[in-house]
Formats: C-alpha cells, structure tokens, sequence
C-alpha cells in the first residue's frame, strides 16, 4: 500500500484544515527536516485510500486529530524554519531562486532607468529630432523628481500588494515605457515618458526588501542583503553596454528598445519563478512573527490601514526617523561625488580631459560591489557572535558608523593626491565607493529589522523618499557652494555631511530589531502568567 509523509495540524486547528495539511504534498520537506525515528515517521503514515475515505467521514478525521494532538510522541509543525536543524532542501532550492530572481530583475530596473544617459548622444546627434542637450537636461531633471517620490508612493502602496507580482509588473511596465519613448518624436512625449519611467522604477527596492526579510532570517540576512545590493553596480555596469552599444549600431531608437526587450523578459521570469514568501509555496515563515490578536467576537483582526502602517512604524519610530536622516546625509555625499568628481579633476587637479577624468572615477562602482558584500557579512558576523545579547539592529549601525568614518577618511585623502598620481586617485575613488555603498545598503536593511513585517515595504519607501531629498540637495547647493567658496568648501561640505551621519546613528548603536523586541515581550508575559 503506498504511503506518505504528511503534516499534522496545530493544536486546535479545525478538521477540515488538518485534511488540507495531510492530503498537501508541500508540507513533506518539513516533515523529513525534522530527523524523525521510524517511530515517529509510521506515527505520521497515512495511507492514499485512508485520506480519501477521511475527507468523506468528518467525526472520524476530527477525532484522529484530537489523538494526534494528546498523543505526545508526536512533534508539532515548528513555528519557523529557524526552529529546525537544518533547513529543508527544497526549501533552500526555492529560496535560490527566489534570490537570483529579484537581483536579476532589480538589475534590470537600472538598465530601464539608465538608458537614456547612454541614448542621448545619439539622439542629440539625429538632425531628424529636435531634441539638443538642454532638452535632454529638462528630461533628466524631471527623472530624479519623479523616482524620489514614487519611492515613497510605491513602498506604502506596496503593503497591500505581492511584491512578486508588484516587482515584475513594474518592471515590465518601465520596459514599455523605454519602447515607447524609442517610438516618440516630440519633447512633450520623451518628458512624458520619462517622467512616467520614473514614476515605476521606485517599484523595485521595496518589493526586494519585503521578500528578503521574508526569506531570510536575522542570522543571515546581512550577507544576502548585501549580495542583492550588488544589483545596483550590475545593473550600472551593463546599461551603457547594451544601450550604448545598441543605440551606436543601429540608431538611439534600439538604445531604448533593447532595454526595454530585457526587462519585459526578466519580467516574466520573475513571475515564474520569484515567490512572496515561504508561506506561499507551504512552509512555515523563517521567523517566529506575531500576528494581531482576533476581535472581541473571535472574528480576524483587520488590517490596519496603510497610513497607520506609515505612521504607526515610521514617522512615530525615532529610529527608522533617525535612519532617514542619515539617509538624507549619505545620499549628499554619494550624489556629491558622482556629480561633482569628474568637474574637481578637471578644474582642480589638471587631468587633460572629460574622458581621462571619467577613467579615474570609474572604480566608484567597482568598490562599492565589494564593499556592500563585506558589511552585509560584517553585520551578521557581530549579530551572530552576540548570541542574542544586544540589538541585531545596533550591530549593523556600527558596521554603518565604521564605514562612514572610512568615507570621511577617502575624501581627504583623494583632495590630497596630486593629478600625477592618477592609478593612486583611481585606488582612492574605488575605496570611497567601497565604503560609500555598505552604508547605502545596511540602512534600508536596518530600517527593515525595526518594524513588522507588513510594514518593512513603508518603511523602505520613507527611507528612499528621504535619501533622494539629499540626492536633490547634492546638485543645485552644492554647485553654489563651488562657485562662491570654491573646492575647499565643496570637501568640507560633504565631510559635514558624514559627521551629522555618525552623529545620528550613534544614539542607535544597540538598537533591537522589531523580531527581538518581541521575544523580550513574550518572555515578560510568560513570567507574569
């Protein structure tokens, strides 16, 4: 007779819902995790007949039920994966997937956003559109604006949403957006476009931070966090090989279809294969979470909205307020740098040309890439050495200051290397990135560990709003600054903008995780029982 590993239901879980759990084949990985005896597993034997006959005769399924609960040689389903030894193998395929997905697909979201950086040269080259540097200057402004506040807009709106299917479904759409402006001829429609690209693309860094922290546990999830921060420097890498090379061989028109054919690709793969969480393929969350207790009457609690979800987490949150701050200050620096570098080289240092100059910064995103994946591994290093004592958050924040000091540092030393030392600068600037990047990536991450888990898409969008408020605050201010007080002032700006970040964090430095502050809560509680 054919037999079957099954998952025996919770205490005081309905009948008909053990039968969903003894007949669902997903739930045999969990079973087979748990390193049962022979005993135990022909405890959890059924048969294919005896399922059958049990889904017809309700007293009885509901009495084995009652028996398997009182019957104490039987293990319980773990309230997390985290509770078992190992996790299952299926499970670990699954999360793979998911992970390799949402980086391909957020990497494509910087081919979608990128593309016209590398098109305009040759759409201002085309004598058949009217279109010269100060219309692609009107479309660049209008980019930023849009990115930041859909930023927001997205990562709230998120809350109520698959962020599977909000990821693929935005990117698809930025997709057809990069086809449709290769289509258009006039400015009212490029802007138009555009300003709707921008809109979208603040879809993808809260959809990845929500299946993230759903996949991946507090022990791990810097590591991961900062192997997925690597599409950024992906994405930037391979934007001006597809769509520069597209639109110098066949015209700027492919410089924008061919990200766009890309990203409606990647797309559906993500619907494919990219999943919410591990609850949507049958397996209990990574994490013990604490669900809202049921109403007076026993009915489910209703959700909260998505402004008390803003507020409530957020903006009444000192910490997740003092992370956007620093966020603020960190995207002065790294705007300040990307935008203004190559001018200083020219101006200040003496390098022959634009070309030469973009030579010696080109290590920024190179650095950055190793030095995302190092404090991601960092922070998780000194959360797991804790073994619990202190704040996994404030772990992370000092791994978030280090960098930050080590910013500070860079800069100085780049305004004082000669413009003879050029693979010097070059060493510099890829340090600067290196240390630029871990901040970038652990503060979304940190904002993610203070508050729930239906909140973390608000809070990604808060932080992000806020660090492109600094980003708009790096261009106009500061190009001011350089102009009336010179370069000397420009460094001591940006140097001023990593002291208020280090500053800020170092209220926070052994902050807990929303996770952790829970267990403290339950702990208290069974005490006073």
């Amino acid at each position: 007779m054919q037999r079957s590993i099954v998952g025996l239901s919770q205490a005081g879980a309905a009948s008909r819902s053990l039968r969903s759990r003894v007949v669902a084949p997903r739930l045999v990985p969990l079973t087979k995790g748990l390193g049962m005896g022979p005993q135990q597993q022909r405890l959890l034997t059924v048969t294919a007949s005896q399922n059958a006959e049990d889904s017809d005769a309700p007293g009885e399924a509901e009495m084995a039920a009652k028996r398997a609960m009182l019957d104490p040689a039987v293990p319980a389903q773990p309230a997390s994966l985290s509770d078992l030894p190992a996790y299952p193998k299926d499970f670990v395929r699954r999360r793979l997937l998911t992970f390799v997905g949402i980086v391909l697909g957020y990497s494509c979201f910087y081919l979608t956003r990128n593309s016209l950086t590398y098109t305009a040269p040759a759409m201002v080259a085309d004598p058949s559109i009217p279109i010269g540097m100060a219309e692609i200057g009107t479309m660049t402004s209008i980019f930023p604006i849009a990115y930041g506040f859909s930023k927001f807009v997205s990562g709230v709106l998120g809350s109520r949403t698959s962020p599977a299917m909000l990821l693929a479904g935005g990117l698809m759409a930025t997709a057809a957006l990069n086809v449709a402006f290769g289509f258009s001829t006039s400015l009212v429609w490029f802007c138009t476009w555009w300003a709707m690209n921008g809109m979208l693309q603040g879809v993808g860094a809260p959809c990845c931070a929500r299946i993230l922290t759903s996949w991946f546990a507090a022990k791990e999830r810097g590591t991961y966090w900062g192997m997925w921060n690597i599409a950024h420097n992906m994405g930037g890498f391979f934007a001006p090989i597809l769509a520069g090379t597209a639109a110098k061989m066949y015209g700027w028109q492919w410089g924008m279809f061919a990200p766009g054919i890309v990203g409606t690709v990647m797309g559906l793969l993500i619907l494919l294969t990219v999943r919410d969480s591990p609850e949507a393929i049958g397996y209990p969350p990574v994490e013990t979470r604490k669900e809202a207790p049921p109403d007076a009457d026993g009915t489910p609690a209703k959700k909260e909205s998505l402004v008390s979800l803003l507020v409530n987490d957020c903006l009444k949150n000192p910490y997740v307020v003092g992370l956007a701050l620093t966020y603020f200050f960190i995207y002065v620096v790294r705007q300040g740098v990307t935008s203004w570098f190559v001018f200083y080289l020219l101006q200040v240092k003496g390098v022959a040309d634009a070309g030469a100059a973009t030579l010696r910064v080109s290590g920024l995103e190179l650095g950055g890439l190793f030095g995302s994946l190092l404090a991601g591994k960092l922070s998780d290093m000194l959360v797991n050495n804790s073994k619990g004592a202190g704040g996994n958050v404030g772990k992370r924040v000092q791994v978030v200051i280090a960098y930050t000091l080590g910013i500070a540092a860079c800069l100085m030393a780049f305004a004082a290397v000669p413009a003879t030392m050029g693979a010097l600068q070059w060493a510099t600037v890829f340090m600067i990135g290196f240390f630029l990047y871990g901040p970038q990536m652990m503060i979304g991450l940190c904002g993610a560990e203070l508050v729930r888990p239906e909140s973390v898409g608000a809070s990604q969008g808060f932080l992000g709003w806020v660090a492109y408020l600094g980003a708009a605050n790096a261009g106009i201010p500061l190009s001011i600054i350089v102009k009336d007080y010179g370069w000397g002032a420009y460094f001591t700006a940006l140097l001023a903008a990593c002291g208020a970040a280090v500053l800020l964090l170092a209220p926070m430095i052994n902050a807990k995780s929303y996770i952790q502050l829970e267990e403290e809560r339950k702990l208290a509680a069974a005490k006073l029982a």
